[in-house]
């Protein structure tokens, strides 16, 4: 028994590990919400504890898929309602960096400084949630397929996110608005789609650009691990 489960440690304990950081830096984020709230007696910066909610939500469905997906009969019964939930929640995630456009908004006694840290922490945190989310449903994609296919749907995702956080930040739509009422949003994106602005070519597409720059390189940081290993001789 101590044998099998020090095996399934050393297999996830970097996965753990970074559950474990995730978990961290979320209670920090609420920390820092909460010491501004006692401070100031102002709510301002309350609703990033609902977005960091949201952004655990496709960190959550990622992880679940990940772990069900190792069952051949539920990879082609589960996984395909896992992931469609996830696309659905996924752009809450990075959407929280656009958060930052709120810095001194609100007057209040607390200081600038300490608003840019929060904004940072919650920022990053919903970032992170994304791009690991989006490392364990390109890892069983890879599995299952082919690794070029991972790296497209990585790409697919990037774009498809961009286009969710510019619609969530402009648009005011929600995840949920899609499964209440799909109809009225698909009549509201076809009017946008079929005569896009300057503006929302430019936010995706920078937007894209950014989240594909953070996830390669993060990507790349977590391999440095592999080239460390000793070779078998």
């Amino acid at each position: 028994m101590y044998t099998t489960l020090n095996r399934i440690f050393e297999r996830h304990k970097y996965k753990a590990a970074v559950f474990i950081l995730l978990t961290l830096a979320s209670l920090v984020c609420l920390t820092l919400v909460f010491a501004r709230v006692y401070v100031t007696k102002s709510y301002s910066y309350s609703n990033l504890v609902w977005n960091l909610f949201l952004a655990w939500i496709p960190f959550v469905l990622a992880y679940l898929a990940y772990m069900l997906s190792w069952k051949r009969w539920l990879l082609f019964l589960v996984i395909p309602a896992f992931a469609f939930l996830w696309l659905i929640f996924f752009p809450n995630a990075p959407y929280i960096l656009t958060d930052l456009q709120h810095l001194g908004e609100w007057t209040s006694s607390a200081p600038v400084w300490y608003d840019v840290i929060l904004l940072v922490w919650f920022s990053w945190t919903g970032m992170l949630l994304g791009v690991v989310s989006l490392s364990l449903m390109q890892e069983i994609i890879r599995r299952e397929f082919s690794r070029v296919l991972g790296w497209l749907f990585v790409f697919f995702v990037a774009g498809l996110s961009s286009a969710g956080v510019y619609i969530g930040r402009f648009f005011r739509l929600n995840s949920w608005d899609i499964l209440q009422d799909p109809a009225g949003i698909a009549g509201s994106l076809w009017s946008w789609l079929s005569d896009p602005s300057l503006k929302s070519v430019g936010f995706i597409s920078l937007y894209t650009l950014f989240f594909i720059f953070v996830y390669l390189t993060l990507y790349a940081f977590g391999h440095i691990l592999l080239e460390h290993r000793p070779q078998p001789e």
